[in-house]
């Protein structure tokens, strides 16, 4: 049997995989897009590629990083949370290291796209109107890839807001939330496939936001926090 002084510390180092993995994210799938990034303009988003190449590659870096945390937190959770329901925690540990294949066939496209513009050898075999093409058709595909990774980013946060709303090792609160955050994923990715216009519509702007608390407080919470202990014989019978 776990100590609760040992669940705690699982607990917290999930906590600190976590922040790796909100504080990558944010920064490789928020910030360098939102200073790259120009909406249905590749020549502009490519010249800003090449105007700032350090930030392009940080942002892959940091993607990369994710990709390593995020096959780690959910191993931690398990240990945290496993004994709980031992089907939900398999599902969330499956769903979460599927989606790590998935960001990472995703990011060879944008390896492709760095490659195009930056290798000198094949600047000199091909003309310029066709390396930003090439460009553009390889960061088109990165986003496209993304498409099935962020539905895998959904669907771990059901059985994970499952086990936290049943062990009640954290608060309910955050458990409603991520799985509210899961249903607003869902939405965001076949809302974007379905729907003509999606993207500007009031739905997209905030169906994310769910996710975004829920993520954000949990990691706090298991890093500040760690789990809360029910009492010895409430934890023996769990685990019976």
């Amino acid at each position: 049997m776990t100590t609760a002084g040992g669940l705690r510390a699982q607990a917290r180092l999930a906590g600190l995989l976590y922040l790796i993995v909100v504080a990558a994210g944010i920064f490789s799938l928020g910030y360098v897009p939102s200073q790259l990034n120009v909406a249905e303009d590749w020549p502009a988003t490519i010249s800003n590629i090449l105007a700032n190449e350090s930030l392009f590659r940080l942002g892959i870096v940091a993607f990369l990083l994710k990709q390593v945390a995020f096959l780690l937190l959910p191993l931690a959770l398990y240990r945290v949370l496993g004994d709980t329901n031992r089907a939900a925690a398999v599902a969330m540990v499956a769903f979460a290291v599927t989606s790590v294949p998935l960001a990472l066939v995703a990011l060879g496209h944008k390896l492709d796209a760095l490659s195009l513009l930056t290798d000198p050898v094949i600047a000199k075999a091909v003309a310029p109107a066709q390396l930003q093409a090439m460009a553009a058709q390889a960061l088109d595909a990165y986003g496209n890839g993304l498409v099935a990774t962020r539905l895998f980013w959904g669907l771990w946060l059901l059985p994970f807001g499952w086990l936290v709303l049943k062990s009640a090792r954290m608060p309910r609160l955050l458990g409603i939330l991520l799985i509210l955050g899961c249903l607003g994923y869902l939405v965001d990715v076949f809302g974007a496939l379905l729907a003509p216009g999606y993207a500007d519509s009031m739905i997209a702007k905030y169906v994310m936001l769910p996710a975004s608390i829920s993520e954000i407080g949990a990691c706090l919470w298991l890093l500040l926090f760690g789990v809360r202990m029910p009492a010895p014989a409430t934890l023996n019978e769990d685990m019976a």
